[in-house]
């Protein structure tokens, strides 16, 4: 998992709330096994009308937001389904980071577990970084999880709260997989120690 720092990107106002999953990811797109090629869905019925024309007033796909890889969205982002390849998609779109005032917790844990970081701040700081997303042409956005802070070059900044384990993990690049694997020493011993008769036995030239 992509180690998560210090990012600096460009911002892209999705100045809609409860933005649920299959809004992210519809349904008919989750036919695949593998985490990347979702990001072509991202946002799918918003971007895209019935026959498939794509729908140019729709924020994601204004010029001046091409390239964006920090969203600011309203509250409850994420809710709905469980559906995890919802952050895939979003990480596949190129997005590494969602601000927003509140996020359903089902999402928010499956973004930790793949390196894609959730920011809360209120909602009075959403709606400034939304206006300034809106105002200011290529707007950056500086992410700070290391002193766990969001900052611009205009004077805002604002400190947001995160669980100590779980900065701890996206900080270090750490899934379960790699979680698991820091402790790859103790786990041999303590194979080495409850081997089996059979397992020996299998284990012999």
């Amino acid at each position: 998992m992509k180690p998560f720092g210090v990012h600096r990107g460009r911002v892209v106002p999705l100045d809609r709330v409860n933005v649920d999953t299959d809004q992210i990811i519809p349904k008919q797109f989750l036919k695949r096994v593998e985490r990347t090629g979702f990001g072509q869905f991202l946002f799918y019925d918003w971007r895209f009308d019935a026959e498939g024309k794509k729908n140019a007033d729709f924020v994601l796909d204004e010029p001046r937001y091409e390239g964006a890889s920090i969203l600011v969205a309203g509250k409850n982002f994420g809710c709905g389904s469980s559906r995890e390849h919802a952050v895939w998609a979003l990480a596949d779109f190129g997005f590494r980071a969602v601000i927003s005032s509140s996020f359903a917790d089902i999402f928010a844990n499956n973004s930790t577990k793949n390196g894609f970081l959730t920011v809360r701040l209120s909602d009075s700081e959403v709606a400034e970084l939304m206006h300034r997303a809106r105002d200011v042409n290529d707007y950056q956005l500086t992410i700070d999880l290391e002193h766990c802070e969001v900052r611009d070059d205009q004077g805002f900044a604002a400190k947001f709260p995160i669980d100590e384990f779980v900065r701890h993990c996206l900080f270090n690049g750490l899934d379960d997989i790699g979680l698991t694997l820091q402790h790859e020493v103790d786990i041999a011993a303590y194979e080495a120690l409850h081997l089996t008769p059979s397992a020996l036995h299998a284990r012999r030239p």
